[in-house]
């Protein structure tokens, strides 16, 4: 199996929307719990979107909150002022040593993260 990664949430919103220009890199794929939340609390979802959403998960390691997953975001939020779900998502990326794919240019600035962005389809 290929380089381990985590999706930030952007990540697997523009998976489930078909909007990446190329495939996943071949690895093995976790998620935050806090994408999940992020996932399931959008304020339009559909129970279409919402039946996509299980079945991704279903196909991906959904990592908790751990006390190290929690202590690293605690640092990172501190030392960086990011949304607490930004921070979790970086910190999950670090405890696991794991590739995060993201968009969000504030967390590819974090340190000790490699970050790797999407390549999206052009309108």
């Amino acid at each position: 199996m290929g380089l381990k990664r985590v999706l930030d949430t952007n990540a697997v919103l523009y998976l489930l929307g078909g909007l990446l220009d190329e495939s996943l890199p071949v690895g093995e794929y976790l998620v935050s719990v806090a994408t999940r939340m992020e996932l399931f609390s959008y304020p339009g979802l559909d129970p279409e979107g919402e039946t996509r959403i299980r079945a991704f998960l279903s196909d991906v390691e959904v990592v908790g909150l751990s006390e190290q997953v929690a202590d690293a975001a605690i640092r990172r939020r501190r030392e960086y002022g990011l949304k607490l779900p930004d921070v979790i998502i970086a910190a999950t990326a670090l405890t696991a040593d794991a590739e995060l794919l993201t968009n969000d240019d504030k967390l590819s600035r974090v340190r000790g993260i490699s970050c790797r962005r999407l390549k999206l389809r052009q309108p």
